[in-house]
């Protein structure tokens, strides 16, 4: 079971985002891969998963972002590339954002002026009844500022879309407020979460070798077919284990 670190989003439910970075059709492919990972843990868990786009699910439960912070960082795949005619070794890396849920009553004191907006609509895809693709109900929102990039098709409506859009992006900017504050703070913790290559990478999964590594807490565990499951409980377990005695991640 979870043994809360007590931080004050723990116990709320968590938006994981997916980001391909080098490596090509084999990072999307990885991001991909990733994303059904967490989804399966999520379901094993029983939480509720809900897709917001074709890269980003929310997870609702209890301490679901407690659970799942401390997966945020860039994820670094060895294998054969299934896109190798050769059937090369290919190293690829997806970047994983995690952000908890945020109160509405908290979100709604973040305001982002209109001007700072610039808001686009589509047809939706995928299930969602009868309106599907015959209107506009798809919301991609882009804060110009920062160039954060929000998307939602959940919905039904263009504006329900437009208010769970919004509500992300709200998390994000309260997230970046918080990593520029504690940057400026100490320059000796490093509080960005990574660019998408090598040299941010928390974790590597190794097909060939059936293994998969922790970097920051130098541990590895095996029957990687089983992790990519969704069965990583034991990863989270261990890397929280780490952390209270005393190896910072």
């Amino acid at each position: 079971m979870f043994n809360p670190l007590l931080d004050k989003y723990d116990k709320n439910s968590a938006n994981i985002s997916l980001f391909p970075g080098v490596g090509g059709d084999d990072a999307k492919d990885w991001a991909m891969m990733l994303l059904s990972m967490y989804s399966k843990y999520a379901q094993k868990r029983g939480w509720k998963v809900v897709q917001v786009d074709d890269r980003s699910i929310d997870i609702r439960g209890e301490y679901a972002y407690g659970n799942l912070k401390k997966e945020m960082g860039v994820h670094r795949l060895v294998r054969i590339s299934p896109f190798d005619s050769k059937k090369l070794r290919h190293t690829s890396f997806a970047l994983v954002e995690v952000l908890p849920e945020i109160p509405e009553i908290e979100l709604r004191n973040i305001v982002i002026p209109s001007e700072d907006l610039r808001v686009e609509l589509s047809n939706s895809s995928g299930p969602g009844g009868q309106n599907v693709n015959k209107r506009e109900t798809a919301v991609r929102i882009i804060h110009l500022a920062t160039g954060i990039i929000i998307m939602s098709q959940k919905e039904r409506t263009q504006q329900t879309n437009k208010e769970a859009a919004m509500s992300i992006l709200r998390s994000k900017l309260l997230a970046l407020k918080k990593e520029q504050e504690a940057k400026a703070k100490s320059e000796i913790r490093k509080t960005q979460i990574g660019t998408g290559d090598r040299s941010d990478k928390i974790r590597t999964y190794n097909f060939p070798q059936d293994r998969v590594t922790d970097h920051r807490i130098k541990k590895s565990w095996h029957n990687i077919n089983s992790i990519m499951e969704g069965n990583i409980e034991e990863i989270i377990q261990d890397v929280y284990t780490a952390i209270e005695n005393g190896i910072q991640t």
